[in-house]
């Protein structure tokens, strides 16, 4: 019999199993087409919010919500992995003069492709690799930018409040708190100097194995605000759990697992296959 031989803390996914989804406004359906199907080569939900009100473009198991508004700009960068980076490439080149006069504009980087929406949210493309596991496509990070000397008690409100995984660390440009938000998912709050941009409503979205626990840590802490229904709730306002000092604002919509949405297959096209190279069976992208 094998005993010791593994890190059995390599299973461990905290309380939060799943960062579903990042929510922002914008005020275009046919430039969000242009750019998150057309450019990215993403598909959209076929069958919620097929309409000119909404959009859910899907990313493997994770999605991004566009409600049509104002226009909301996440404060930092959402990580995609994505295979095809040469054909990631010549899809945003193709869309360039489309997206003309927006805030659209893509570069390769050494390990990345970094790209920009009509409204300004920042995206960091990368290929499929050991770094990111059995992941091939899906969102493995979003990156939050905070001010200085918030990390630390960001990671101690996210380990007491929300129960999560918290790892904190150190480089170049300074502290940073990764949260655990489910296999291979992080939230990355890093420090800079600048200034955060205000914040406009954004959202991300989540599922937690205990869904009571955080519930009376936050309602006590004052940070509930909204009830949306008995299997989800909201809170905006981090703060530190000892002082109640803010420390940053981002609202989480927190879902049981037993929200009727919980694990609902997403349909994932393959986008280099047209109608002129279509081969049964692969036009879908198997996550």
């Amino acid at each position: 019999m094998n005993t010791g031989t593994f890190d059995r803390t390599q299973g461990d996914t905290g309380n939060i199993v799943a960062l579903e989804h990042v929510n922002v406004e914008i005020p275009d359906q046919q430039l969000a087409t242009i750019f998150y199907v057309m450019g990215l080569g993403l598909t959209r939900d076929p069958y919620l919010f097929t309409g000119i009100g909404n959009m859910w473009i899907n990313i493997g198991r994770n999605q991004i919500h566009m409600p049509t508004g104002a226009p909301m700009v996440l404060r930092g960068t959402i990580c995609v992995v994505m295979p095809g980076r040469e054909a990631l490439l010549k899809r945003l080149a193709k869309v360039a003069s489309l997206l003309a006069g927006t805030r659209f504009g893509f570069d390769a980087q050494a390990d990345h492709v970094s790209a920009t929406c009509p409204w300004g949210n920042r995206f960091r493309v990368f290929e499929p690799g050991e770094r990111y596991g059995r992941m091939r496509l899906g969102l493995p990070s979003v990156e939050l930018d905070v001010a200085r000397g918030t990390a630390a008690g960001i990671a101690t409100f996210y380990r007491e409040v929300m129960g999560a995984l918290v790892s904190e660390h150190s480089d170049a440009q300074g502290a940073r708190a990764s949260i655990g938000v489910g296999p291979g998912q992080t939230l990355v709050y890093r420090e800079g100097d600048a200034a955060p941009a205000p914040y406009d409503n954004h959202h991300v979205q989540m599922y937690v194995n205990d869904f009571s626990g955080p519930y009376r840590r936050l309602r006590a802490l004052g940070l509930i605000t909204q009830e949306d229904d008995a299997y989800q709730y909201r809170f905006r306002q981090l703060v530190d759990p000892a002082t109640s000092a803010p420390l940053t604002v981002l609202e989480h919509e927190v879902r049981s697992l037993l929200h009727p949405l919980y694990g609902r297959p997403l349909v994932n096209r393959n986008p280099e296959m047209t109608n002129r190279n279509y081969v049964a069976g692969e036009e879908s992208f198997r996550c």
